[in-house]
């Protein structure tokens, strides 16, 4: 057997159909179902980007999204102040940017970004929960979107929303499995599709590296190699990691959020193209030290 044979045959046990289903209980991908939601109006943030141009942010909800962990004011302070600033995560969907004119009939580009109700609830009472989910969606649309956003907000007194709110597709998720693989198994080197990203980021400083981990090397490939693919893989290198079960991975529908204990290792990447989350498979070979993830993504509608 070829190498280009086995990296098929490796592939084809990883992806599933991708077709979608209409059963009794509604629509699904691979058997797992979501949910089509247009979301509730919460409250809308203003703001511009860096060309000075205006940016609304609504901050919406709906019970589909998963709720996050339920803290304390004081315990997330403490969190941000310790040594894992990022063990607390906010659950969220984030929309694709849409035009709409303000009240004064000028163009402005708006965000729609989801939560789960007792969230927004709770960010209504809590200046402290605000700030920080705020602070962490403009980061996460600044990484998603290549801008730049103006920290000095408002929140519009009048309007809990601006433009018509998108709809989002909101699914049960699972975080995938992690499989361990022996020395024959790795698929590694034996897959010649391009590279769509290989990132080189500045050096995270001595304070970041002790915060979160360090960022490891990694590569993204795609195929078929030109167009639009039909599946991603991914390939983590992770030479200090002997175990699976020092490893946490989320994988979103455009993002791949990877921890490890003790925080020797974090990566946190949005990725071009969106994913079939449920039919997402990683694997990783305790030889080579490689954490292989095949991604199914989603087609051009």
């Amino acid at each position: 057997m070829t190498d280009e044979d086995a990296a098929n045959a490796f592939l084809s046990k990883l992806m599933l159909d991708t077709n979608k289903e209409q059963s009794d209980t509604g629509p699904s991908y691979g058997g797992v179902p979501y949910v089509t939601v247009v979301p509730s109006p919460g409250f809308c943030v203003k703001t511009k980007n860096d060309s000075g141009q205006k940016i609304f942010i609504n901050v919406c909800h709906c019970d589909n999204v998963p709720k996050p962990k339920d803290i304390t004011e004081d315990e997330l302070l403490k969190l941000l102040d310790s040594d894992d600033p990022f063990s607390f995560r906010v659950p969220m969907s984030l929309g694709e940017p849409h035009a709409e004119t303000d009240k004064s009939g000028s163009g402005c580009t708006v965000y729609d970004i989801v939560v789960h109700t007792q969230f927004l609830e709770k960010m209504k009472t809590s200046e402290v929960f605000k700030a920080f989910f705020l602070s962490v969606s403009m980061e996460g649309i600044e990484d998603k979107y290549k801008t730049t956003i103006d920290r000095k907000w408002i929140i519009l007194k009048n309007r809990k929303s601006i433009g018509t709110l998108q709809e989002h597709n909101v699914r049960k998720q699972s975080k995938p499995v992690i499989m361990d693989m022996d020395e024959y198994g790795s698929p590694h080197g034996s897959i010649g599709n391009p590279l769509i990203q290989e990132v080189e980021k500045k050096p995270p400083t001595k304070e970041e590296l002790r915060a979160r981990g360090e960022e490891p090397l990694f590569r993204i490939i795609q195929e078929p190699p030109v167009g639009h693919p039909e599946f991603l893989v991914a390939e983590i290198n992770l030479p200090k990691v002997k175990l699976t079960t020092s490893l946490e991975l989320d994988i979103g529908e455009d993002r791949i959020l990877l921890q490890t204990r003790s925080n020797v290792y974090y990566l946190d990447i949005y990725l071009p193209y969106n994913l079939i989350q449920e039919e997402c498979g990683a694997q990783f070979n305790k030889k080579t030290r490689i954490l292989t993830m095949t991604m199914p993504v989603q087609p051009l509608s």
